[in-house]
């Protein structure tokens, strides 16, 4: 009998406790004034140092359009890709608006509230490569990614797209020798080396690519596109309020049009969603 009255108030202390974490990235905002969002610092044309060595982009522009429809401040974090797609931030960041493709085992750690923008995945070769005409061709060869991405899983026949999971990925390769690099800039410096001196091909999206390309004819366009990921906001897991907070600004920025003139800026295209 007198076990019941401590496990009515045991029940009662964790239903609060609950709760109490339920909004806690919310509550953390809100009492703060600021938002702390998590991106990488070389990933143009999302996120990079621009000539007054000031974090630029359209993840950098969307974060800042977040924090002022909250009216917060924004602090902006740039820890390696590894950390921040390793989740478990325990507070230290409120929000990644960093070009996420979500997958099942993210999706153990983080919420996914928003996908807020879209990409091809393509490969990339030296201009004077010619043994390299489609994802047949990297059997054998090393391919430059950014560490955990979806494109290292893809080179492992193992990519699921979250939300897309019936879709039928095509894998023509045999072995690939992956190659991962923190960032696409110093992988694109090994491909400028020639074909084949360090690598042999990068797996990336079209929308980092394209200026590259554009701007040193070094790189080409391999074949056709390999797939189209989603690309969401990740936010720590279980924070119910924070999600529904996350879906109403977006909702706002699309409906006001600041996500699609944010695509225009930085890509020259509508990519949101």
């Amino acid at each position: 009998m007198k076990f019941q009255p401590l496990l009515a108030l045991g029940l009662t202390i964790l239903a609060a406790s609950t709760q109490a974490f339920g909004g806690a990235t919310l509550d953390r905002v809100e009492q703060k004034k600021e938002l702390v969002g998590v991106l990488m610092e070389s990933y143009p044309p999302f996120s990079f140092l621009n000539d007054q060595n000031q974090l630029d982009g359209f993840d950098v522009d969307v974060a800042k359009a977040v924090a002022e429809k909250l009216g917060v401040k924004l602090r902006l974090e740039t820890p390696s890709w590894d950390v921040i797609a390793a989740g478990r931030w325990s507070g230290r960041y409120d929000i990644c608006i960093c070009s996420m493709t979500p997958s099942k085992a993210r999706a153990e750690v983080f919420d996914f509230p928003v996908e807020y923008y879209a990409s091809p995945a393509v490969i990339v070769v030296n201009a004077k490569d010619d043994r390299i005409h489609n994802a047949k061709d990297l059997s054998g060869k090393k391919v430059g990614l950014t560490s955990a991405s979806s494109y290292e899983s893809y080179l492992n026949k193992n990519l699921v797209i979250e939300g897309a999971e019936d879709t039928q990925l095509q894998y023509p390769f045999e072995d690939v020798q992956i190659a991962p690099y923190d960032t696409d800039n110093v992988a694109f410096q090994d491909l400028g080396l020639g074909a084949g001196v360090r690598l042999d091909a990068i797996l990336t999206n079209l929308v980092t690519a394209q200026p590259r390309l554009n701007e040193d004819k070094r790189f080409k366009l391999a074949g056709d596109p390999l797939y189209s990921e989603p690309n969401s906001v990740a936010i720590e897991k279980g924070d119910a309020q924070w999600d529904s907070k996350v879906r109403e600004v977006f909702a706002q920025l699309k409906q006001d049009g600041t996500l699609t003139k944010l695509s225009q800026k930085w890509i020259g295209a509508d990519i949101s969603q």
